[in-house]
């Protein structure tokens, strides 16, 4: 359970150090980074799953979550590159 909440804390971590950065470029590689622990977190979620560490119940909700900051960051992503 604490690789899951690192790579969760490291989705707005790197989102919001990206921000701060001077060009576009580098806010975009910073997003790409979030989106990396995006996929980290949800294959966290389903070995918690496998191991028994979370219901089906759980594992849907948190893999909902998922996937909706799975479309934000993607809408952040596609806004950044127009």
């Amino acid at each position: 359970m604490a690789q899951i909440r690192r790579s969760v804390s490291s989705i707005p971590t790197n989102i919001v150090e990206g921000f701060k950065r001077i060009s576009s470029k580098e806010f975009a590689h910073f997003l790409n980074i979030a989106d990396a622990s995006l996929e980290e977190t949800k294959y966290h979620l389903i070995l918690a799953y496998d191991l028994g560490y979370l219901s089906k119940d759980e594992y849907k909700k948190l893999d909902d979550l998922c996937n909706e900051v799975g479309r934000m960051l993607y809408g952040l992503q596609k806004k950044l590159s127009s």
